[in-house]
C-alpha cells in the first residue's frame, strides 16, 4: 500500500535509532512546510515512546498511518503480538477530552471494518495525555468485534496497558509484513466520498471491493470516453447511467465533476441534483473540509464548492434568465428520474416564477439549455429505481421522449440495463426508448451495491417488506442478522437507548420517519419541523439540533441520498398492515383518509423503502402502542403492522 504512514520500523530499532532521524524521515513525508508546532509534537512522541517501547523485543512501530476513508492519519500504530495499539498524543494535555476519545476509536473502527489485515484481530485505541496525572488501568473492555473501548492514559501507564493487554489475548502473533500489504477498502458515505474525490483522490481508491471499485471504474472510464469523443467530434450526447441501490451513482456523478473540474477547468462540469438537503449537506461538507485543510475561510471555500455542485432548480432559473449557452459543457443530473413532467414544471414555473408561458417538461428544457451550445456537450443521467417519492416526478419517459421528439441529432447512450423493470415500468416509457438510436454499454450499469459494509441485502430486505413479502423477507434478513441488526420496539425511548448504544466513537445516528407520519405527534415527532439539513447530518454531539439529540426527525425527503450508521424508523398508521395488506393513508384535518391514487400509493411505499435503507450499521424500528383513547391512533392501527414485521423476522428488544 502506497504510504501507510510516514515512517514505519520494527520497534527494538525505533527505541535505538536517533530522534533526529526519525524526525527526518516524518518530515520528509509529509509534504508541508513543517511547523513549530508539529516538529515539537513529533520530537515529544518519539522521545517518549522510545522510553515506554524499551524492553519490547518484538513488533512494528508505525507514525503517522493513513486513515483513507477520514482523510487522516493516526499518530501511531503499533503491532505488538496478537494485538493492534491505535494512539493518539494530546501534547501538553493534563486531560482526556470527548472529541480525542472518539477520534482515536473512530480509527481503531476503521482498521476493524475496512482494513483487510485488521478484520481479525484485536485492537486497542489509547488516547495519551503528556501531561495527565498516573491512574493505574486495572481492566480492559472489549467490544464483540474485537474493538475496545478507548482508553486514556499518561506516558509512563502506555507499557504496564501493553502487558496487560497482551496478558488477555491468546490468539496467534499477527504476520506484520502481510499486515502491512493489505488492502485497505474502504466504505465511504457519501459525504466522505464526495470529500475525497474533492482532495483528488481516484474514485478506485474509496471503494470497499475489489469489484465495486472496479465497476466505478469502469464507468468512469466509459464516461470520460463519450466526453473525449463528443469533444473531438464535436458531438452533443446525453447518457443514461443506472445502479443497483447503493451501488454509487451519485458517486459516480461526482467523480466526472470533479475528474473534469481538475483536469479540463474550461468546461466546467457540474454536478447537478434536485435534492435539496444532498446539495446543501455536500456543500457545507466540502467547504468545512478545504477550510480545515487549507486555512481559507468557510465563506471562500463554499464559492469555490458551488461552482460545480449546484441545486438543477437553480441552474434552470438561470437559463430562463439568460439564453445564452451556460458556461457548463458537462453536466451531471442526479436522480434524473425524478425531474418534474410537464404539468408540474408548468404549474410550477407559472405560480413561483411568473412564467404564464412556460409549457415543457423539466428534461425537455434541461435539454434544450445544454443544446445551445454550437458545438459539442455531454449531460449524463443517472438514474435509480423504486425512489419515486413526490408528486409530479416524470420518470424516464419524459426525457426519452424529448430526445426522440426534438434532439433527434443527439447521441444516446445507454446502460444494458436501462429496460429493466426497475427503471421502466409503463408502456410509455417502454415505446420512448424502443424509438431512439442508443448506443448500449455494459459499462454505465453500476451492480455492485456499496451502500452497507454490513448489508448487501438490506435494500432487498425493505423492498421484500413494502411489498408484502414476509417469507421473503424473512429469508434475505437470515443471511445479514449477524452483522446487521434490525430490532423492534413498541417503546421510543428503549429506540434511542438502543441507538445510543450501539454507536461507537462518532457514528452517527438520529431517528426517522415518513413525511406523512402526522400522529406521530404525540410520541414527541413532529415532522412538520423541518430540520436543517448540514446542521443535522454534519453537527457534532454538542448540538441540540444535530441528529445525536433524537429531539429533530428526518423524513424521506431529508435523507434520500444520504445516510446514518444507524437510524431509528418510527412508523406511523399512513402505512399501515390491515389483515394481509399494506393500507395507504393521508391525515388530513382531523381524519386518516384512504389514499386510492396508484401514484400516491406508490410514493408512499417508496417513502418507507428509502427511510429503510438509510442506516449503513443497523437500525432499530420503533411502531407506538397506540391509544384506546384517540381515534387518531388506535391500537388496531399499529399492532398489525408490528406483528407483519414480526414476521419478517424481526425481534423485539
Amino acid at each position: 500500500m502506497l504510504h501507510i504512514a510516514y515512517y514505519e520500523t520494527d520497534i527494538p530499532s525505533f527505541c535505538k535509532a536517533n530522534e533526529q532521524e526519525v524526525l527526518g524521515a516524518l518530515a520528509e513525508h509529509h509534504g508541508f512546510s513543517l511547523e513549530i508546532h508539529q516538529r515539537f509534537a513529533w520530537q515529544e512522541q518519539i522521545r517518549l515512546l522510545q522510553i515506554c517501547l524499551t524492553g519490547i523485543d518484538a513488533g512494528l512501530i508505525f507514525f503517522e498511518f493513513s486513515i483513507p476513508r477520514m482523510g487522516k492519519r493516526a499518530d501511531v500504530v503499533l503491532l505488538i503480538g496478537s494485538a493492534i495499539l491505535v494512539i493518539e498524543f494530546k501534547v501538553g494535555s493534563d486531560s482526556f477530552d470527548r472529541a480525542a476519545m472518539e477520534q482515536v476509536h473512530d480509527y481503531a473502527l476503521d482498521l476493524k471494518n475496512f482494513h483487510r489485515g485488521s478484520h481479525h484481530h484485536a485492537i486497542l485505541p489509547i488516547l495519551i495525555a503528556t501531561q495527565a496525572p498516573c491512574q493505574t488501568v486495572r481492566s480492559i473492555e472489549w467490544a464483540s468485534d474485537g474493538v475496545a473501548k478507548p482508553i486514556g492514559v499518561s506516558p509512563p501507564e502506555l507499557h504496564p496497558l501493553i502487558v496487560l493487554t497482551l496478558t488477555g489475548l491468546d490468539a496467534a502473533p499477527i504476520d506484520a509484513p502481510n499486515w502491512a500489504r493489505s488492502g485497505y477498502k474502504p466504505t465511504p458515505t457519501i459525504v466522505e466520498a464526495a470529500q475525497s474525490l474533492y482532495r483528488d483522490h481516484d474514485v478506485r481508491e474509496i471503494s470497499r471491493s475489489d469489484a465495486g471499485a472496479k465497476n466505478l471504474g469502469l464507468t468512469a472510464d466509459c464516461l470520460a470516453e463519450i466526453i473525449e469523443h463528443s469533444k473531438r467530434g464535436h458531438r452533443k450526447a446525453i447518457c443514461f447511467v443506472t445502479g443497483v441501490p447503493g451501488s454509487g451513482k451519485t458517486l459516480a456523478g461526482l467523480n466526472v465533476a470533479t475528474a473534469r473540474a481538475k483536469d479540463h477547468s474550461d468546461e466546467h462540469a457540474v454536478f447537478l441534483s434536485g435534492n435539496g438537503p444532498l446539495v446543501e449537506v455536500l456543500r457545507e461538507a466540502l467547504a468545512r473540509d478545504q477550510s480545515e485543510r487549507e486555512g481559507i475561510s468557510k465563506k471562500d471555500a463554499l464559492r469555490k464548492v458551488a461552482s460545480f455542485v449546484q441545486n438543477i432548480h437553480h441552474f434552470r432559473d438561470e437559463a430562463l434568465k439568460d439564453s445564452r449557452a451556460p458556461a457548463e459543457k458537462v453536466v451531471i443530473f442526479d436522480e434524473a428520474q425524478r425531474a418534474w413532467d410537464r404539468d408540474q414544471t408548468a404549474k410550477f414555473m407559472q405560480q413561483k416564477r411568473g412564467y404564464f408561458d412556460f409549457d415543457e417538461s423539466e428534461p425537455a428544457f434541461l435539454i434544450s439549455v445544454m443544446d445551445r451550445h454550437d458545438d459539442w456537450c455531454v449531460i449524463i443521467c443517472l438514474v435509480g429505481g423504486g425512489q419515486e417519492i413526490n408528486t409530479g416526478e416524470a420518470g424516464l419517459a419524459e426525457w426519452l421522449s424529448s430526445i426522440s421528439r426534438h434532439f433527434s441529432t443527439w447521441d444516446t447512450y445507454i446502460s444494458n440495463r436501462l429496460e429493466d423493470r426497475d427503471y421502466i415500468w409503463d408502456s410509455e416509457t417502454s415505446s420512448a426508448l424502443a424509438s431512439l438510436k442508443a448506443d448500449r454499454r455494459e459499462a454505465l450499469h453500476l451492480s455492485v451495491s456499496m451502500r452497507s459494509f454490513r448489508a448487501e441485502s438490506l435494500s432487498e430486505f425493505a423492498g421484500h417488506v413494502v411489498e408484502n413479502r414476509s417469507a421473503c423477507a424473512r429469508e434475505a434478513y437470515a443471511q445479514i442478522a449477524d452483522r446487521y441488526p434490525i430490532v423492534l420496539t413498541r417503546d421510543l425511548q428503549s429506540a434511542r437507548t438502543w441507538l445510543r448504544n450501539r454507536a461507537r466513537g462518532s457514528e452517527r445516528y438520529g431517528l426517522l420517519a415518513s413525511s406523512g407520519a402526522s400522529r406521530l405527534r404525540p410520541e414527541g415527532i413532529f415532522i412538520k419541523a423541518k430540520i436543517d439539513a448540514p446542521t443535522w447530518f454534519l453537527n457534532n454531539r454538542t448540538d441540540v439540533r444535530a441528529s445525536y439529540y433524537m429531539e429533530e426527525v428526518a423524513t424521506e425527503f431529508d435523507v434520500q441520498g444520504l445516510e446514518l450508521d444507524w437510524s431509528g424508523v418510527c412508523w406511523d398508521a399512513d402505512f399501515r398492515y390491515e389483515e394481509t395488506a399494506w393500507k395507504h393513508f393521508s391525515f388530513r384535518g382531523t381524519t386518516w383518509q384512504r389514499v386510492n391514487a396508484k401514484e400516491r400509493q406508490l410514493y408512499l411505499k417508496n417513502a418507507y423503502r428509502v427511510i429503510l435503507t438509510r442506516a449503513r450499521q443497523g437500525m432499530v424500528i420503533y411502531v407506538p402502542v397506540g391509544s384506546l383513547d384517540d381515534p387518531t391512533r388506535r391500537t388496531s392501527y399499529y399492532d398489525q403492522t408490528y406483528d407483519h414485521l414480526c414476521r419478517c423476522g424481526l425481534m423485539p428488544i
